[in-house]
């Protein structure tokens, strides 16, 4: 069944995007800590209480797609390949997400380079932690609360920041889920 959206969403819709879009020309352009909420209102030609309505902070102009990420997390347990194991999963779910030469690439030196968006970035892919956790209960057979599947949910993406910070991602990626690997196979 096609769910139909009515015209009050898609202006809704219409409005973040647009809001979203400008922040992210405008951040990118220029920089995150020159750039003011103001001139991003006016970009996407609304008013600054129509922005806050929208993006609680400044910081939430360039996570608009909190949803996605939890549904692409998930996904990639649920989905993995044939053969697979969790962990391998999770890894190349993670390495795709920071790999480089993607479109993602500036968007990613502009959040690293700024620790305001940093740590918001931060907090926000952590949010994650819960249904990632309960994703892979599910997979494995085990308990909704089961610490194990909790603390690997927490592990593999608290790697995230590590793999962005190295300079051979791949190779610590690589290095980081071969120890949770072992961790996870001797659970």
């Amino acid at each position: 069944m096609t769910e139909v959206i009515g015209r009050r969403e898609r202006k809704k819709a219409q409005t973040r995007k647009a809001l979203a879009d400008a922040a992210l020309e405008l951040f990118l352009e220029r920089g995150f800590d020159q750039v003011g909420v103001k001139e991003i209102a006016d970009a996407a030609d609304v008013s600054v209480t129509t922005l806050f309505k929208h993006f609680p902070s400044k910081e939430a102009l360039l996570f608009d797609q909190d949803d996605d990420i939890e549904a692409a997390l998930v996904g990639a347990v649920r989905g993995r390949r044939p053969g697979w194991s969790t962990v391998d999963a999770l890894r190349e779910h993670i390495l795709r997400d920071v790999s480089d030469g993607g479109p993602g690439d500036e968007f990613l030196q502009l959040v690293e380079s700024t620790p305001a968006l940093r740590e918001y970035g931060r907090r926000m892919w952590m949010r994650h932690e819960t249904a990632l956790a309960r994703a892979i209960a599910e997979e494995t057979g085990a308990a909704q609360d089961d610490v194990a599947c909790a603390a690997l949910a927490r592990f593999a993406l608290a790697s995230r920041e590590l793999i962005v910070a190295d300079e051979n991602p791949r190779r610590a990626a690589e290095e980081i889920f071969a120890r949770l690997d072992r961790g996870w196979r001797t659970k």
